[in-house]
């Protein structure tokens, strides 16, 4: 090739480049057949679309917006008190006045103060502070052992009450605060969510509490009696009891207001709550029982023993027969069981259900008032 033939063949070239420039192109390399990465046009601020159907629409959150809790402290937090109790013990032979913190709060205006049972019991002197600093001497009006309810009156009025929520419609996941007189120095808060409902604990050998909101909110020695409100600052919950044990955190136990409303509402009209009573000894079925026993179902409310003269002695139960449906109600465990008979009432008509061998009977009989305990 001479000399015109490559010079002209150069100026080609960069004509071509030259024309490719100006159109707007990009001029890649050979990539051997492979797909060449995709490019992106220049980006300016003012570049706007008239492509409505290729425009990317902004992202949206979904996401609810929380309410503060800084707000429904503030709006419960004036019903809220500190109960400071003296407590006189023998020891050797001597009177020994221990002194020990609690929490309430005001359910009416007219001075009502709900509280934990084990905050007040065996107290000499009970002193409620309310949130505006006024110490006030109370009285109890009724308390229960049962459900660890205590109510208190002190002479006042004209107090910020509480609102009372529903917690049954309360969920696994749903935000809720604690409020009270933690550790015994003042009104503090603390926040979680609900982690579990309708829990049972055990308390002591002697008790056992049911219906209970377990939620991972802090809940300290002197919250005891405090409220647990939902984020429209109502009480869904009586903080009762905490769950201490080597590497366990963040459980603490609050008693529903489903099942406390109606013991309060007993103990303020008659000073003494009234329980249902079937009058059995029971075990929840499980592969033991169904192997030692024969069992034809593998869920329910083994009857242990049945007291002579009780409600479940005149409707013909014995021992070792399977409650497995309660006025309605199908039972599962012995939680069940006690708690659709704490839900029913002095008097009442139930229904119950149960296997006795391998044949399934259906049976009835009237709740009577629990007996008091030996």
């Amino acid at each position: 090739m001479n000399r015109i033939s490559i010079r002209n063949t150069a100026l080609s070239l960069i004509l071509i480049f030259s024309l490719a420039w100006s159109a707007g192109c990009n001029v890649l390399p050979d990539l051997g057949g492979q797909t060449p990465p995709p490019t992106s046009p220049p980006v300016t601020e003012n570049t706007h679309s008239n492509d409505s159907e290729r425009a990317i629409p902004p992202a949206v959150s979904q996401a609810p917006i929380l309410p503060s809790i800084a707000d429904v402290v503030t709006s419960v937090k004036p019903s809220v008190v500190a109960i400071n109790t003296e407590v006189v013990t023998i020891i050797f032979n001597r009177p020994s006045t221990q002194e020990a913190a609690g929490s309430g709060w005001i359910i009416s205006q007219d001075g009502y103060i709900v509280t934990n049972n084990h905050v007040i019991e065996g107290a000499k002197t009970i002193t409620v502070i309310l949130d505006d600093g006024r110490p006030f001497t109370a009285r109890v009006v009724g308390a229960d052992p049962l459900t660890d309810l205590a109510v208190l009156k002190i002479d006042a009025e004209n107090l910020p009450a509480a609102k009372v929520g529903d917690s049954s419609i309360m969920r696994v996941g749903d935000w809720v605060v604690a409020i009270g007189n933690s550790l015994g120095e003042g009104i503090r808060a603390t926040q979680g969510i609900v982690s579990r409902q309708d829990v049972s604990v055990v308390v002591d050998r002697n008790q056992q509490l049911y219906g209970l909101i377990e939620t991972d909110a802090a809940i300290n020695p002197g919250n005891s009696g405090g409220p647990l409100v939902n984020m429209a600052g109502e009480v869904v919950g009586i903080t009762s009891a905490k769950l201490a044990a080597v590497e366990v955190e963040a459980t603490g136990f609050a008693i529903s207001s489903e099942i406390a409303l109606p013991v309060i509402q007993q103990l303020i009209n008659t000073g003494r709550a009234v329980h249902p009573w079937l009058g059995v000894s029971l075990y929840t079925v499980d592969k033991f029982a169904v192997e030692r026993f024969g069992l034809e179902v593998d869920k329910g409310a083994f009857l242990v023993e049945v007291v002579a003269d009780s409600p479940a002695g005149s409707a013909g139960l014995q021992a070792e027969d399977v409650i497995v449906q309660f006025e309605g109600k199908e039972i599962n465990t012995v939680d069940d069981l006690i708690q659709a008979i704490r839900l029913a009432e002095v008097g009442q008509q139930v229904d119950i259900v149960y296997w006795r061998g391998n044949s399934r009977n259906t049976t009835s009989t009237t709740l009577i008032e629990r007996p008091p305990a030996p």
